[in-house]
Formats: C-alpha cells, sequence, structure tokens
C-alpha cells in the first residue's frame, strides 16, 4: 500500500474484493437459512452477519445484494399473471447488469458504509485520505449520509440494500444513528451488518437484526475458495490448519510465505532445549530488514499460534486434528508432554505477546526482541 492509497480493511491484498466474488464456498448454511425467509416471505429488514474474520461474510453480504436487486418478487408474475418458480440460490450471472454495476461501484440501490469518512464510492475514499479526512472508526456522519439514500425513491420502485462493513467499526454516536433507522425501517430497505465481534454491540442493534452464523472452512473449503481467488498453494491444509479455518487468514499467509515460516518455527522449536542459535538469527535478522514489518507481525502471530497449540495438545494430550507441516505433532507432544508444561507454553504465550506489542511500540531493536524471544522459549522447554 502507498502513501497515496488508502487502507481497505475490507480487502486483502493481492485477493479479490468480496463484492466481485459471485460465488461462496463453504457456508450453505447461512444462504439456505437467508432464501428460506425470502421463499416464506419472512425477509427481514435487517441482517447481520458473524464470524472470525476471512470466512466469506463480506461476500455472503454482496451476493445477498445482487440477489435482492436481481431478483423480483415471489409474486411478481409476467404480463398474463404467471407465478415465478421460487429460487433455489443467490446466483446472479455474472453478466447480469446488477452485477456489472455492482463490479464497478455504480449501483445506485446499493450503498456501502465503511472506513474512509464521508462518501461511499473508492473515489471518495481516497479523495479523503488525500484531504486528510480520512477516519479510522465509522462516525455518525457516515450515517447521515444513508438518510438521503433510504428516503430516495429507489430504481424502478425496487429494493435498495445496505451494507454496513464493519459494524463493529461503529463510534457511539454512529450506533445509535444506525439503531433509529432500524427501529423505523423504510420500506423495501435492507441492511446487512458484517460484524466479527457482536458482543461488541450495542443489544438493541443486535435485538433488531436476524443473525446468520458463518463458520469456519475445513481444509478442503479452504483450498477451493484460495483457487477461485487465483491464490494458488500447493499446502492449502497447512494454510487452512494456521488459519483456523479462514479463507482470508490462509490467503494472508500464503501472499507472505507464511507456511514455510512456520515450518522452520517448527524446526527451531524442535532443537529445544538446545537451540539452533544460527537458525534463530537468520529469523531474526529477517524482522530487521528495511520494508520488513509485515514479515515480523506475521512471525510474531505465527509464535503465538505455535505456543498455542503447544499447549492445547499438552493439555488435552492429542495432537491438532491437522499438521501444520511435517514434523510438528512429534515436536509439539515431545515439548508439552503434560498440562503443567501446556500451562507453561501457554503463560509464555502471554507473556512474550505482551512484550513484542511493548516493544513494536516503542521501536526495540525487531532482531533483538526476537532473539530474546527464542531465549526465553528455549528456557520454557522440559529437560
Amino acid at each position: 500500500m502507498s502513501d497515496e492509497t488508502p487502507p481497505q480493511p475490507e480487502r486483502l491484498e493481492g485477493a479479490p474484493h468480496p463484492r466481485d466474488t459471485l460465488n461462496l464456498i463453504g457456508q450453505d448454511a447461512a444462504q439456505e437459512a437467508f432464501l428460506d425467509a425470502f421463499n416464506t416471505g419472512r425477509l427481514h429488514h435487517a441482517w447481520m452477519l458473524t464470524g472470525p474474520r476471512g470466512i466469506g461474510k463480506a461476500t455472503l453480504a454482496w451476493r445477498i445484494a445482487r440477489f435482492l436487486l436481481a431478483t423480483p418478487e415471489a409474486n411478481d408474475g409476467g404480463m398474463f399473471g404467471d407465478s415465478l418458480p421460487p429460487p433455489t440460490n443467490l446466483d446472479i450471472p455474472a453478466d447480469h447488469p446488477v452485477t456489472h454495476r455492482i463490479a464497478a461501484g455504480a449501483e445506485p440501490s446499493v450503498h456501502l458504509v465503511r472506513l474512509g469518512g464521508k462518501g461511499s464510492t473508492d473515489s471518495d475514499r481516497i479523495k479523503n485520505f488525500a484531504d486528510k479526512k480520512y477516519s479510522s472508526v465509522i462516525r455518525v456522519d457516515e450515517i447521515r449520509e444513508l438518510s438521503s439514500f433510504i428516503h430516495m425513491s429507489a430504481a424502478d420502485g425496487g429494493r435498495r440494500v445496505v451494507i454496513v462493513d464493519d459494524a463493529d467499526l461503529m463510534n457511539p454516536n454512529a450506533s445509535n444513528a444506525l439503531l433509529k433507522m432500524l427501529e423505523e425501517p423504510p420500506a423495501r430497505t435492507y441492511f446487512l451488518l458484517i460484524s466479527h465481534q457482536p458482543s461488541a454491540l450495542l443489544p438493541t442493534i443486535k435485538s433488531r437484526c436476524r443473525t446468520l452464523n458463518l463458520h469456519t472452512l475445513n481444509p478442503e473449503d479452504v483450498s477451493a475458495a484460495m483457487a477461485q481467488a487465483d491464490v494458488q498453494a500447493a499446502n492449502a491444509h497447512a494454510l487452512a490448519a494456521l488459519s483456523g479455518g479462514s479463507v482470508g487468514g490462509a490467503m494472508r499467509l500464503s501472499l507472505l510465505g507464511g507456511a514455510a515460516l512456520y515450518a522452520e518455527l517448527v524446526g527451531i522449536m524442535g532443537t529445544l532445549p538446545h537451540m539452533d542459535r544460527g537458525r534463530a538469527l537468520k529469523l531474526a535478522e529477517m524482522a530487521a530488514a528495511r520494508g520488513g514489518e509485515a514479515k515480523r507481525d506475521l512471525l510474531f502471530s505465527l509464535i503465538d499460534l505455535l505456543l498455542s497449540r503447544m499447549a492445547r495438545a499438552g493439555a488435552t494430550g492429542t495432537p491438532p486434528a491437522y499438521e501444520a507441516c511435517v514434523g510438528e505433532t512429534q515436536t509439539l507432544m515431545r515439548l508439552a508432554p503434560n498440562p503443567h508444561q501446556a500451562r507453561v507454553w501457554a503463560d509464555l504465550a502471554a507473556e512474550i505477546g505482551t512484550r513484542a506489542r511493548h516493544g513494536i511500540a516503542v521501536n526495540l531493536d525487531p532482531a533483538a526482541l526476537v532473539l530474546d524471544t527464542f531465549i526465553k522459549m528455549a528456557k520454557a522447554a522440559p529437560r
């Protein structure tokens, strides 16, 4: 990301935007629940899409938006009053005009509320960023913009769709302003709220939404979703294990070389308690390299993940269901042979995480920070 380009938290760099992804893999239950509500005349005006990051919530929101704008009412027959058969899925063809307009960011019946200040288009966001008006939260002004949108006449008397991506980023004033709209929803206007942590939202907002819970994906679905996004990875099962079943997390790991980095971490852990200092130094130098902030952050997140997987293996006496790299199971079970050692690793994970955040905040030497982390893990290993 350049200094002139605003961040895009709803899109992983190097992967398609959710609005451009027509197919959603591994979330059939959520899609069927929405389709059933549509076909039975119980279509709620507000929906909350919840679940961990990177599992398809935004992709589902855009699928629903296309479906609502391109699908006629069940009783909208033809000119001779013929009733239409109920739809069996949320698919809208790639050559449909609604699909084209949404992909171009030019669909007048969709309003996207997201980070970036006033204005829902990409050009609005870029201008706000250039004018130093880019906001790191969704403010009340962005919600008030909805007022003119939801009260205007929809094109052809059809539906309108509001997508809030993501609702967790609303400040208190924005949350209260949205609540008022949910309490008195305009006709034929549908709200889709994307939330990674719904517990942080106002209870009154949650009570006015029907919830669609999305779940993490199995390795096969993660692999299929990555292939759909043109992110090629021969180790999709390992990426799925490391990402916890998150497609977005797996793609990020793939693009940053996370699987190989994790395998090297496991290799170093395999030498404990007599740490291979040369291998540890190479990782420390990588973290300190110029422009290596993303790799440094990834390294610490993988260290935290490795310690967590080790603690869980020791506490349960069983290895993870999916091995993230060759030799991981053997290393985890050797270094965490019992619940007592599992507690040692869990406590160390919390200590290392706190120290890493502090060290990064005060600009400690990344190489020294990484090397000290390996030394602490070597001391904690059972003799």
